[in-house]
């Protein structure tokens, strides 16, 4: 049958390095490409990536195989994500649903908790350093105590990069020097005993980064000077014009920051781990109401992403990644079209966006919930996802969304899971939407706890 040797294509796996979540995958069924209709997607990632690894061709390929699916109207599945704010575990007593700090990955195990079964994606952000002076760069562990020389509120940045190898090869992972069989290590500061959840120790699903990027510069990186109004371009209008000039002082504090980020992405590309990567997210907002890449001429910021490109995949050699394009719902208030703002197909393989406009009780525009976003990305011939939102995408109110709007994956964001924002209070889930997503046929999880 067609689909069973798809899937077998994506199973193969060429050694260790590249193994595959089957767990994930054994229970999609994508077609081919045979059959005229709709416009379809690329599928596969060498045409924007040459060099593009084994692995990441075949996790691109099954994003590639459901959206085409979609668009033929067959039935298809959505990747259920979540995203983990492991700083925020680890460092803030206040965040999530209880009252103290939380071991790494709480909200990765939390819908096993609730449900038996895993995500199928999670992404996590190696930014923004937790309010700590500098970066480490040229060096992507700091397990040998000198990275960066035992500082406090560091040890996230292992734990994430761990926990995506975890995800994509099996929690706990094997002895390395680093983590042991057990699934610990000790923080390099405090000596305290950091463990990952397990995931039976097997494939478990696909894997994503974020990076909430302190403005270029910054002496400090932490969430506060990712803003616009903390940046130099809030009070100089030739600041972010010179971050993309080649050769500025601006730019090099850029690309310092960028190697940062690439340090451990070729951590990750050396364990063979394909990386959903979403730099540069919500630039389509007003501005000065976002990050500092935000409100931006659209031309400056198609420059800063090519520019990032360039430096990742060109200069430092990853081709282990999936390029994430999610600009903000464009509401016409927070979120403004986004259309200006894309990098274009030469440097994309995946568009979504960051829905923050609207509830499952009140979608935006009055229709079905998430429709205009679903409807508006289909221009961009990529695979569409749900970056990031609140909620998940089936519960009481809207138990219809993946029929009428059938996204490749959808994220819920961190401690949005189960957490009430007294703010905000229909961002809640409840455990029965929760199961309601997990346990639906249109869903498709990672590998259930055993």
């Amino acid at each position: 049958m067609r689909s069973r040797g798809r899937l077998g294509l994506l199973g193969a796996a060429a050694g260790a390095a590249l193994l595959t979540p089957l767990g994930v995958w054994s229970r999609l069924k994508t077609g081919g490409e045979d059959a005229p209709g709709p416009t379809l997607v690329p599928t596969d990632l060498r045409a924007r990536d040459p060099r593009a690894t084994p692995a990441a061709r075949r996790a691109y390929a099954l994003l590639a195989g459901l959206e085409n699916d979609a668009r033929r109207g067959r039935p298809s599945r959505t990747l259920i994500g979540q995203h983990v704010e492991l700083h925020n575990e680890r460092y803030n007593a206040v965040y999530g649903d209880y009252r103290g700090t939380k071991p790494p990955g709480y909200y990765y195990r939390k819908a096993r908790d609730i449900t038996g079964r895993l995500p199928a994606f999670v992404e996590l952000d190696l930014g923004p350093g937790y309010g700590q002076p500098g970066w480490a760069v040229g060096e992507a562990r700091s397990y040998s105590r000198a990275w960066p020389s035992c500082r406090p509120m560091w040890g996230y940045t292992d734990d994430a990069v761990d926990l995506a190898v975890g995800v994509w090869a099996g929690l706990p992972r094997a002895a390395d020097g680093s983590y042991r069989p057990s699934g610990g290590h000790t923080d390099c500061s405090s000596g305290t005993e950091a463990r990952l959840p397990e995931n039976g120790g097997e494939p478990g699903g696909l894997v994503g980064f974020s990076f909430h990027q302190p403005y270029p510069g910054s002496p400090v990186k932490g969430f506060a000077q990712t803003k616009h109004r903390a940046s130099p371009g809030a009070r100089d209008d030739g600041w972010f014009a010179r971050v993309i000039t080649p050769g500025s002082s601006e730019n090099q504090a850029l690309l310092y920051d960028l190697a940062f980020l690439a340090d451990h992405l070729a951590y990750l590309a050396d364990c063979g781990v394909p990386v959903l990567l979403r730099p540069y997210h919500e630039m389509n907002t007003a501005p000065g109401k976002g990050f500092w890449w935000a409100g931006q001429d659209p031309a400056a910021f198609r420059a800063l992403w090519r520019l990032t490109y360039d430096y990742l995949v060109h200069r430092r050699g990853l081709h282990n990644l999936i390029l994430v394009w999610s600009p903000n719902s464009w509401d016409g208030g927070y979120g403004h079209d986004p259309s200006p703002y894309y990098p274009g197909g030469r440097y994309v393989d995946v568009v979504g966006v960051d829905d923050y406009s609207g509830s499952p009780a009140d979608p935006f525009g009055g229709g079905a919930w998430t429709e205009p976003w679903y409807r508006g990305l289909e221009r961009y011939r990529r695979p569409r996802i749900v970056a990031e939102s609140f909620h998940v995408p089936l519960n009481a109110a809207r138990p219809e969304t993946l029929s009428r709007t059938p996204w490749v994956l959808w994220t819920v964001w961190g401690q949005a899971l189960t957490y009430d924002n007294v703010s905000t209070p229909r961002q809640k889930n409840t455990p029965d939407d929760v199961k309601r997503t997990y346990y639906s046929p249109h869903v498709a999880t990672g590998q259930p706890f055993t």
